[in-house]
């Protein structure tokens, strides 16, 4: 199903362009809480001139890259092509025209690429941390729950239940599953409002949701025929803090395997770095053998920075002990995923330069 194609065609004859933009991860949650919200508003909104456009601000080339992404669009039957890409949608003669306009889902603050564009955001839908931006945006739904695909949920349920198709109902249902380790509250990610809404969307989706997790995250973990570069790019965001520069990857297989895949990790991970310029890689292991575990991998400019941004860290709980790789550690605590993690090193960083 070409979910948004004849929008793409009339954005000359818009009165405004509603560009309905996830996050620079492009995850899962990222994209699909785009496409589903942009087909709802398309849906709610009584003004004819208004288009609303999902963008994943990666290249459209990257989109093989979130397998799991892949497969669950495919399964409910949305094309990769209800979304736009980076490259494939100039904003700034949108906002010349004054015609732009932004909804932010799964984060509330523009990246570096998009600062340009901030007094344009008119809407957020996201579940991390508010960091206080766009104090004009009319909606700010910014919520602790485990998905963002929870309040896009909630959204269909309040203002038009009646769209909540199968297609819909499958693409949130698993992306919540996914998001929330399948609502499991050991994960430490569920909250009870993911949980009710997971269990309204079930009989819509018409699927077991116990093998639609288990086929999303066994997708998720398919990174075979992926490159160490790919790895990293894969799920990656990159932030500043002063005049610091630092990226965090969070890649889903263990360091031993990544080692054995690539045996010159070391020196593809330095690289990645530099060609980035960044003063710091953070790079957050995600994987299950048989339990589900984290480690974390720092590369940076300055060793002295490094360790002590591993006390620090350790201060907050991250429980972070040494392994047999330069900058590897084990993560004690699985909790610290990088929504946990991000605003740590953020602080630190800041705090080191300020």
């Amino acid at each position: 199903m070409n979910l948004l194609t004849l929008d793409r065609n009339r954005i000359s004859k818009a009165g405004k362009v509603c560009i309905v933009m996830g996050n620079e991860a492009a995850d899962l949650d990222s994209m699909a809480s785009s496409v589903l919200y942009a087909l709802l508003k398309s849906r709610v909104d009584p003004d004819p001139s208004h288009i609303y456009l999902p963008f994943a601000p990666i290249p459209k080339e990257d989109f093989k890259l979130r397998t799991e992404a892949v497969y669950l669009f495919k399964e409910a039957g949305v094309g990769q092509d209800a979304l736009l890409f980076a490259g494939e949608l100039e904003l700034h003669p949108l906002q010349k025209d004054g015609r732009l306009s932004l909804i932010l889902m799964d984060h509330n603050k523009l990246s570096k690429d998009y600062t340009a564009y901030e007094g344009f955001v008119e809407e957020i839908i996201d579940h991390h941390k508010d960091e206080g931006c766009y104090a004009q945006a009319k909606v700010r739904k910014i919520e602790p729950v485990g998905s963002t695909c929870t309040l896009v949920a909630e959204e269909y349920l309040r203002l038009a239940p009646q769209l909540l198709s199968r297609r819909e109902a499958m693409l949130l249902l698993g992306t919540i599953l996914l998001d929330t380790v399948n609502l499991d509250p050991k994960a430490g990610r569920v909250t009870p409002k993911d949980t009710e809404i997971a269990n309204t969307l079930k009989p819509k989706a018409s699927i077991d949701s116990n093998t639609l997790f288990e086929t999303l995250q066994r997708e998720k973990f398919n990174v075979s025929d992926l490159t160490t570069a790919d790895l990293l790019r894969k799920d990656y965001k990159e932030y500043m803090a002063g005049k610091i520069r630092y990226g965090m990857s969070t890649v889903l297989i263990s360091l031993d395997t990544w080692k054995k895949k690539d045996p010159l990790l070391q020196r593809e991970l330095e690289a990645y770095r530099r060609e980035r310029k960044l003063d710091l890689l953070v790079v957050m292991i995600a994987y299950t053998e048989p339990k589900f575990q984290r480690e974390l991998v720092l590369s940076g400019e300055s060793e002295t920075l490094i360790a002590s941004l591993v006390e620090y860290l350790n201060a907050k709980g991250a429980q972070l002990v040494p392994i047999g790789f330069p900058g590897g550690y084990t993560q004690g605590n699985a909790e610290y995923s990088r929504k946990k993690l991000q605003p740590l090193v953020q602080e630190f960083l800041a705090s080191s330069v300020g």
